[in-house]
């Protein structure tokens, strides 16, 4: 044999804090000074962790899945589940970092939630899916707290905002059932007050994150009628002392295409105790609270994993040598890269508007109707990015070339776990009409117009001014849309819905990106962001372009079957 063996060098991470130039950018711009003196190293710290010796340890547990040991030695049922190496050290980290505290310490204010985002955000992807159980511990800590239910408040809230492992609750979230997740007005769990307890009897489909303490779960109260309407919320803790509470069975963990760290289970309910949230009634409506925070983090977990993907891409590109140059010196790959930049970039400032709108609302900062306006850009922010995030770690896998095909790398991960993105907190369609309804009421639809309005306008250098152009040309189509469909036309309207409901997601956030582009070419003098604008711009806002859909055809191609020309 003649010749040196080649080995190629493995992407490298750096800190991740310092590395960020939109999120450094962006928080620079929006947070007060004397925040930014506290938060910024914290953030440094944190960066560090997720580029460094978190990174090293997620790829050296990568084999690593959860277990469930359903029996003791002596024959007992046990229910136990073992989770992860890194899920046990990422559980100290969230701890020591305040993950789910931080908003509710209330030290920062209005930017609360923008501070503990930027952390999840960074911590998101070197975790495991760790923010799994954050989010719906976050998210029970909101529904408890907006329901006033003080004696559960005074029970789980300390131990599910606390900053100390050995005391910290996690929550879960147990809405999906055999007949379905998003329909979950066809639940089929009772509820059955016994001796003056209320307990539950039923199954639960898919239930992530099952080592939590608690979860808030939807039950029909014996007597109450079908649908959304007829079912309660309840709260229930899981353990009894070392064990599972009485009356829960684990029947097996899920096999899972992605996000494999997350102990996702089947449940059966038999008996477990449980206490009423908010009523008796009105359950899928007294969990909105939850939903709507956990579709924040799902928001962010999306801008993460592209995050992820492109920083590995960009150093490999750095190393990688093919046809005579290193890739990042290739016009193709440069301009393939190029695109996925400007995806993420426009993800992250859309993501971080609706947690300065929650945080507003959270502190009664909010003016102008920003509460109706949260209550629209929710659904539209998680499944824009959602369906960014699958996009990009495809794209980023194929820049890898085989590599990105082979699991021992780390890289399928990236693809597999940003797959359950769009279909957690709800799916892309069960979204769009989320947002239609949302759109409907209170004039928010004319409210979003006016914010993307507002931040295209801003767009002062030259370079932003066709960005500009077609994100309020996109919002202008979406809002004739609508205005058509709500003319009698609801078939044609609720077939658009999916092309609306992203077309006003891009387009929004197409016009935060050249806000903060112009902001950046003032303050910074940096064209990046600019260039990023162009680029988004092109990807593709508008996708209501073209002739009206004739539904009657669509059924039939959908379902294939015959069509008279």
């Amino acid at each position: 044999m003649s010749g040196v063996e080649f080995f190629q060098e493995a992407p490298r991470l750096g800190n991740q804090w310092t590395e960020d130039r939109p999120l450094r950018s962006y928080l620079t711009r929006v947070l007060p000074e004397e925040i930014k003196a506290e938060v910024f190293p914290v953030l440094a710290r944190m960066g560090e962790l997720s580029g460094g010796r978190l990174y090293e340890f997620q790829l050296a547990d990568r084999s690593s899945e959860p277990s469930l040991i359903q029996w003791d030695p002596w024959g007992r049922r046990v229910d136990r589940i073992e989770v992860t190496p890194l899920w046990r050290e990422a559980k100290r980290l969230a701890c020591e970092f305040g993950l789910v505290a931080l908003p509710y310490e209330r030290r920062y204010g209005a930017f609360s939630r923008v501070c503990q985002f930027a952390l999840a955000y960074l911590f998101h992807a070197s975790s495991d899916v760790y923010t799994c159980p954050l989010a719906m511990s976050d998210g029970a800590a909101k529904t408890l707290l907006f329901h006033r239910n003080q004696s559960l408040i005074d029970r789980a809230l300390p131990r599910l905002v606390s900053r100390e492992p050995s005391t910290v609750w996690t929550a879960g979230q147990w809405m999906t059932e055999k007949t379905g997740g998003s329909d979950v007005g066809s639940s089929l769990s009772v509820a059955r007050k016994v001796d003056g307890i209320w307990r539950l009897y039923g199954s639960k489909w898919f239930t992530s994150a099952t080592t939590s303490e608690m979860a808030l779960t939807l039950a029909r109260p014996e007597g109450n009628g079908p649908g959304g309407r007829g079912l309660a919320l309840f709260y229930l803790e899981t353990r009894h002392g070392e064990g599972l509470a009485p009356g829960i069975a684990i029947n097996r963990l899920k096999e899972k295409l992605g996000t494999r760290k997350v102990p996702t289970a089947e449940l059966t309910l038999d008996g477990v105790a449980a206490e009423p949230v908010a009523g008796l009634e009105d359950g899928v409506r007294a969990i909105a609270p939850m939903l709507n925070v956990t579709r924040l983090w799902n928001s962010f977990c999306a801008v993460a994993e592209m995050r992820r993907g492109v920083a590995l891409a960009r150093d490999y590109a750095r190393r990688r040598e093919a046809f005579g140059a290193k890739l990042s010196a290739k016009p193709l790959h440069a301009d393939t890269m190029a695109g996925l930049q400007a995806e993420c970039e426009a993800a992250l400032h859309l993501a971080f508007y609706a947690a300065e709108l929650l945080g507003k609302e959270e502190h009664d900062e909010e003016a102008g109707g920003e509460t109706r306006l949260l209550r629209l850009v929710t659904p539209l922010v998680k499944l824009t990015t959602a369906k960014q995030a699958v996009a990009v770690s495809s794209e980023v896998l194929e820049c890898f070339g085989g590599a990105g095909y082979v699991e021992d790398t780390g890289l399928p991960r990236l693809l597999r776990d940003a797959q359950v993105l769009p279909i957690w907190e709800g799916t892309t369609n069960v979204l769009s009409l989320d947002a239609l309804r949302a759109m409907a009421s209170e004039g928010a639809l004319d409210l979003l117009a006016r914010t993307v309005s507002e931040h295209a306008l801003a767009a002062r250098h030259v370079s932003l001014r066709e960005p500009a152009r077609r994100a309020l040309e996109a919002t202008e189509h979406a809002m004739q849309c609508m205005g058509r469909a709500g003319r009698g036309r609801e078939d044609e309207l609720e077939a658009n819905a999916r092309r609306v409901a992203l077309t006003l997601g891009r387009a929004l956030a197409l016009a935060l990106l050249v806000r903060h582009a112009q902001w950046c070419v003032e303050e910074e003098r940096d064209a990046r962001a600019a260039v990023a604008a162009q680029r988004f711009a092109r990807n593709g806002v508008d996708l209501l372009q073209g002739e009206a859909l004739d539904t009657r055809a669509a059924r039939a191609l959908a379902a294939d079957e015959p069509l008279e020309p």
